[in-house]
């Protein structure tokens, strides 16, 4: 019997010291992240589109404000290119950059000058400077999700456009 009661301690010990254990955290390191986040900027201001298909995974899904941009990788390029040219001078910078297991938080922001049209609205003449979060989940070393936030309204409103209330125009 005082086997019995040895045994089962034992077996209590060891459940309880592999099961207090801290889990290692699967995810990329800070060296990984600033890599990643080097060639994202590449990309936008140089509009280097060569790196998408090494950056990006061949089935990346985007989640945007801008219901045009949510996609896939092609539509993703386009979005690039339409908006290197409405705003020729664009320019994205990471404010801040933080790991937290495979995914990527970037601060950023994002200036241009409007003087071409893009989609259906016409070039104002305007700058812009919007301030944004973007979160980029990493997947095998390459984005395989991003969601991108930033205040619409804020960017409508410094390219001069107005919001009229439904029934008032």
């Amino acid at each position: 019997m005082k086997k019995l009661y040895v045994l089962i301690f034992l077996i209590i010990l060891l459940c309880v010291a592999f099961g207090c254990q801290n889990q290692v955290e699967k995810g990329i390191s800070k060296e990984e992240a600033k890599a990643i986040t080097d060639q994202i900027l590449r990309l936008w201001n140089q509009g280097d589109l060569t790196l998408a298909e090494s950056l990006y995974a061949p089935d990346y899904v985007r989640h945007h404000p801008v219901p045009y941009a949510n996609a896939n990788l092609d539509d993703f390029k386009n979005t690039v290119i339409a908006n290197r040219t409405a705003f020729p001078d664009y320019k994205l910078m990471f404010d801040e950059i933080i790991t937290k297991g495979d995914r990527i938080i970037v601060f950023a922001t994002v200036t241009g000058t409007n003087t071409a049209p893009l989609e259906e609205r016409p070039a104002t003449g305007r700058k812009i400077r919007l301030s944004g979060i973007y979160v980029y989940l990493i997947d095998d070393g390459t984005i395989a999700e991003e969601w991108t936030y930033f205040n619409l309204l804020s960017y409508y409103q410094q390219l001069g456009f107005t919001l009229t209330p439904p029934g008032l125009q």
